[in-house]
């Protein structure tokens, strides 16, 4: 069976290593804007992409996140990490633009500290 494009695999491009394995896409103008809003929690492997967003907030948000902005590198499905938001606080917490994303990869609270994740690296996300 092929891959399915909608699901995206987060991929650490050092280390191979998978920050998340079912990575959903924000296409649709509902989407992004509903995002995460709601959700009890993210499971373990979870995430959602906002390509082409540079700014987030955590109004109506019931879970914090790590929130990883991305602008595009050399090689294709490739990103480099202009900055990360670790913790981003349910209600409270707004990032109003980050210079140089195009993307925002948000992620369950803490994924970006085990991971290592810091500024320059690069991420792959590439169909699940």
């Amino acid at each position: 069976m092929d891959a399915d494009p909608r699901v995206l695999v987060a991929r650490l491009v050092a280390s191979d290593a998978v920050l998340a394995s079912r990575v959903a896409t924000a296409r649709s103008t509902w989407a992004r804007f509903r995002g995460l809003m709601g959700r009890a929690g993210l499971d373990d492997g979870e995430g959602l992409w906002f390509p082409g967003d540079a700014s987030i907030h955590m109004f109506f948000m019931r879970i914090p996140i790590d929130a990883v902005f991305l602008a595009p590198s050399d090689e294709a499905a490739t990103w480099r990490v202009v900055a990360i938001r670790p913790g981003l606080r349910p209600w409270r917490d707004v990032v109003w633009w980050v210079r140089g994303a195009r993307g925002c990869l948000e992620l369950a609270a803490g994924v970006t500290a085990r991971a290592g994740l810091s500024a320059g690296d690069l991420i792959r996300l590439e169909p699940a």
